[in-house]
């Protein structure tokens, strides 16, 4: 009987094994007032998750509505032409995207690295003590508002680019013939260098947070293996940390990517807002997102509403497409690790 008892309490406990079993919840029968929960906690989710979805396709409905005109007269030949002219009625996305491109793979390339460095140091070699404290202080930059972080650029880091780094870049690179036209000699609180850095800091904090969390996946039992059989840390963390690691680690940038094509506000304010294709990083530019911001509320035209909601269109497929081949790569080699 005991044995009976007993084996009856686990089943109870696992929900049942029985038939029939399922009105019931540990051992009692649902109520009406369980039952209407649960089919409206279905309807709840339901709903919710309906409603983002009506977001996002009213979004997307609604950008591409306000850019039609602008579709309809420029086509495809808006990528390639670089002209913004409101007068003339003549206006093309390419400074833009160079603009963007440069801007954002500029920042990938110096958050990338600081960003593995930083993931490392608080998953693998930092005390435990002072991880949580490092963890919050870096990932308050992510919430301090973008606006601030334009204004600390054109106050302090303008100055600094402009009278210490940006010469110290042109005496050391001047005389390399491809770097050395990408720092030239014309020196400024705003342009492409200053946004460059700008969207480091902004990226950072997402993607050493990423990173971080990938790394934390990695079997301890793998790692205490390694140690055990001879390996340094630094050959733990080569071996075993970083190949586990991989594919997570190019979802974040991908994801850190998206984050920085889409900025607006800071880049804004920073990046000087010109037309034209420019190759020297001392020089204002500018990008899809700090255009729209820029010139959105003085648009003189209806067709230059219209393309300034065609650079949006743009803005939101690449912002798209970043997301979608983050998680495409994450689940394909989740897929091929199994």
């Amino acid at each position: 009987m005991a044995e009976r008892a007993v084996l009856g309490v686990h089943r109870g406990r696992q929900g049942g094994a029985g038939p029939g079993a399922h009105p019931s919840i540990g051992g009692r029968r649902r109520s009406l007032a369980d039952r209407i929960g649960e089919r409206g906690l279905y309807l709840l989710s339901l709903a919710a998750a309906s409603l983002s979805v009506v977001i996002a396709g009213g979004l997307v409905a609604k950008v591409l509505a306000e850019a039609w005109p602008a579709l309809s007269a420029f086509g495809l030949d808006f990528l390639t032409t670089s002209a913004w002219d409101p007068v003339h009625g003549r206006f093309g996305a390419a400074a833009f995207l160079f603009g963007t491109a440069v801007s954002s793979f500029g920042a990938l390339l110096i958050a990338t690295p600081l960003s593995i460095l930083i993931a490392l140091f608080l998953s693998e070699l930092s005390p435990r003590r002072s991880r949580g404290p490092i963890a919050a202080l870096i990932e308050l930059l992510a919430g301090i508002p973008s606006v601030i972080l334009g204004l600390w650029g054109i106050l302090v880091l303008g100055p600094v680019m402009r009278d210490t780094i940006e010469p110290a870049l042109h005496d050391t690179l001047g005389s390399i013939p491809v770097l050395g036209n990408l720092f030239g000699p014309d020196y400024s609180i705003v342009g492409m260098l200053p946004a460059i850095v700008i969207l480091t800091i902004m990226t950072v904090p997402i993607v050493s947070s990423l990173m971080r969390e990938i790394f934390a996946t990695v079997p301890a039992a793998t790692k205490e293996g390694a140690l055990a059989l001879g390996a340094t840390r630094w050959e733990m963390i080569r071996t075993v940390v970083l190949p586990h690691a991989r594919p997570g680690m190019v979802g974040a940038v991908i994801l850190g990517l998206g984050r920085a094509v889409g900025e607006a506000i800071a880049v804004t304010q920073v990046i000087g807002g010109t037309e034209g294709i420019r190759a020297n990083l001392f020089l204002p530019s500018d990008t899809l997102a700090s255009r729209i911001a820029g010139q959105y509320q003085g648009a003189t035209s209806d067709l230059q509403i219209a393309s300034i909601a065609y650079l949006g269109a743009i803005l939101l497929a690449l912002a798209l497409l970043s997301n979608g081949v983050a998680r495409l790569w994450v689940r394909d080699a989740a897929g091929a690790a199994a």
